[in-house]
């Protein structure tokens, strides 16, 4: 099961309350006061890992709750500080913040008709990147720190603060360098596939690819770069029609989009009403996406007419970049391996 976005609940552990205690010794009259600090809540601290590819852990667990801070203890004795809890989630994963403070007013937000207030406070990239979620309450103070010259015997305790807490949403944006974009049965799978050493499931029917599947091409000199392969978009797409609108979000991360097209019109659709038709999706979804650096793939080039539907491409749209291959035959692959390098590749030390 793929998950690729998902809201949360976090808890941070409250702080220790700190105590109000005297030195009670034998031979030790007015031992004064003793009582020690609490300890600190824990912090829910996101951990980027790169071996986790998905958000699917928190599926079956959707909250993270770290221990509270112990109370202080006489004779000075500091209580035990809360464990952090560590959430790992894969890079890529930008965390949002909402106004609500527990679940189900996240739900009766959500519910209504002016939605929910996201606000996006971190954007993890890099693996290893720690992000404090929640930080935990401070500790209580103990009397012993309210000890003066003219007030020897205190009584004043101070109680430890709570720790943050509130629902947060988790969304997933697979890291590429280049995004393959296309409709259903362009042949993206088998692009991918022949290019890097990814196995992307492939099928005659629409809707083979469920999820983003990223695959590493590999050049010369050690240069490489990574390819998404983004699940088919249909007309309407940035309005939630199809699987489109679920990865869209996965695109934008790409340094250059490379639309799959479908020169042999194996389904029966136009190739230029189909570029043109994703590069409106993609404006809708978001207008800096349209910005993005992009060429075409002219596929299926061994199909009959696939050539005369190149012509008329060609003459439709003369200033864009397009490189013909055919995925299923493995033609045209070096030209574009050297396209992608010039454009995207990089060194072991990127």
């Amino acid at each position: 099961m793929f998950i690729d976005h998902i809201r949360i609940f976090a808890k941070a552990g409250d702080g220790g309350n700190g105590v109000a205690t005297f030195r009670r010794e034998k031979f030790v009259p007015r031992g004064g006061p003793d009582g020690g600090d609490g300890g600190a809540g824990g912090d829910i601290v996101l951990v980027v890992d790169h071996s986790t590819d998905n958000l699917r852990a928190y599926h079956y667990d959707p909250k993270l709750i770290a221990e509270n801070g112990a109370s202080g203890q006489g004779s000075r004795k500091t209580g035990k500080s809360g464990k952090r809890v560590i959430g790992r989630v894969p890079p890529g994963t930008v965390v949002y913040r909402s106004q609500a403070t527990h679940v189900q007013e996240a739900v009766e937000m959500e519910r209504s008709d002016e939605g929910i207030d996201l606000e996006p406070i971190a954007d993890l990239t890099e693996d290893g990147q720690e992000f404090v979620l929640c930080k935990g309450g401070e500790p209580g103070r103990g009397n012993w720190n309210f000890r003066t010259s003219t007030n020897r015997s205190p009584t004043e305790h101070t109680l430890g603060t709570p720790g943050d807490q509130a629902v947060f949403y988790l969304e997933l944006r697979r890291i590429a360098d280049a995004g393959l974009v296309g409709f259903p049965n362009a042949g993206k799978s088998t692009l991918l596939g022949k290019l890097s050493h990814a196995k992307p499931k492939v099928a005659s029917y629409p809707f083979t690819t469920l999820q983003p599947v990223v695959g590493v091409v590999e050049f010369p000199g050690f240069r490489r770069c990574t390819v998404a392969d983004i699940p088919g978009l249909i007309e309407g797409a940035h309005e939630n029609r199809g699987l489109g609108h679920e990865f869209l979000r996965h695109i934008t991360r790409c340094r250059v989009l490379l639309f799959v097209i479908d020169m042999g019109s194996s389904e029966g659709r136009d190739p230029v009403s189909d570029l043109e038709i994703l590069r409106k999706e993609i404006k809708e979804y978001d207008d800096e996406l349209s910005r993005f650096p992009w060429k075409v793939i002219a596929n299926k080039m061994d199909l009959e007419g696939a050539a005369e539907n190149l012509e008329a491409f060609r003459q439709r749209f003369p200033k864009v970049d397009i490189i013909p291959i055919s995925a299923e035959q493995g033609e045209g692959m070096d030209n574009l391996r050297q396209v992608l390098d010039n454009e995207v590749g990089y060194g072991l030390k990127r």
